[in-house]
């Protein structure tokens, strides 16, 4: 990590842009995070969140931009910026024939842990996201609530700097969404984390800060309470935001 990187933020996206074709699916995006902070990333279906956080991630190449974890370009220093992020995507885990004690062991196995150092870690993961009592089933036979918990499972257990969350609570029941953002809050101190969701009520429960993104510009950037201080409620200032920009 650069000695600038505390100043400069744990993340930092600059002019971030993604076309497929004529179209423009992120536009421009610049905003950084530091550590402690944890970012609701919020905008409707086809806003560009998952585009833009699948470029931080390093496994999707922008057009134009550049995003840096801890310092490190994703594009041009991929594994070092990886090391640093754990990073859950949309949809299940890989690899759905496998246990879920044989997924997180072999994603263990990937970051370079060994011996008593992995099982430590696989157990500490499997128990932050209660999954003891599924170890040993398929990922396949999992509820999606389940299987999203298994993913979160994987992106903490080398315990990153760097937090990418596409949708963490889809699929859960009241009570692991409650469990999941405990966690959530629990981490924050150490780390800098960015929540993609759609769900408003995350931004309220756990987010620090908010960026709302429309047709792939940000719109937003301001804590939760900056964003109502006007006395109208999240979901008011939201749907001005983005019908604004869809006009």
């Amino acid at each position: 990590m650069s000695e600038s990187t505390e100043n400069q933020g744990l993340i930092e996206i600059e002019g971030l842009t993604k076309r497929f074709g004529g179209f423009t699916a992120v536009d421009g995006v610049s905003f950084s995070v530091q550590r402690g902070e944890v970012v609701g990333f919020l905008g409707p279906n086809g806003a560009g969140k998952s585009t833009t956080m699948r470029m931080l991630a390093g496994f999707m190449l922008p057009s134009e931009g550049t995003a840096r974890i801890c310092g490190e370009d994703v594009v041009k220093r991929p594994v070092a910026a990886k090391r640093n992020l754990g990073f859950l995507p949309e949809g299940a885990p890989t690899y759905p024939e496998m246990s879920v004690a044989d997924f997180l062991d072999f994603c263990a196995r990937i970051r370079g842990f060994g011996g008593a150092e992995r099982t430590r870690r696989v157990a500490e993961a499997m128990a932050r996201t209660q999954l003891e009592g599924v170890r040993l089933q398929p990922i396949e036979t999992l509820s999606k609530g389940f299987k999203r918990r298994v993913g979160l499972a994987q992106a903490l257990l080398h315990s990153p700097p760097v937090l990418v969350l596409d949708e963490p609570t889809d699929g859960l029941d009241p009570n692991q969404k409650h469990e999941v953002r405990e966690l959530i809050r629990a981490m924050a101190p150490e780390k800098a984390i960015i929540i993609s969701t759609h769900i408003l009520e995350e931004v309220a429960a756990v987010c620090t800060r908010a960026i709302v993104i429309a047709r792939g510009r940000v719109l937003a950037d301001a804590t939760p309470a900056a964003l109502v201080a006007d006395g109208r409620s999240m979901e008011e200032v939201f749907r001005s935001l983005t019908l604004g920009a869809a006009a």
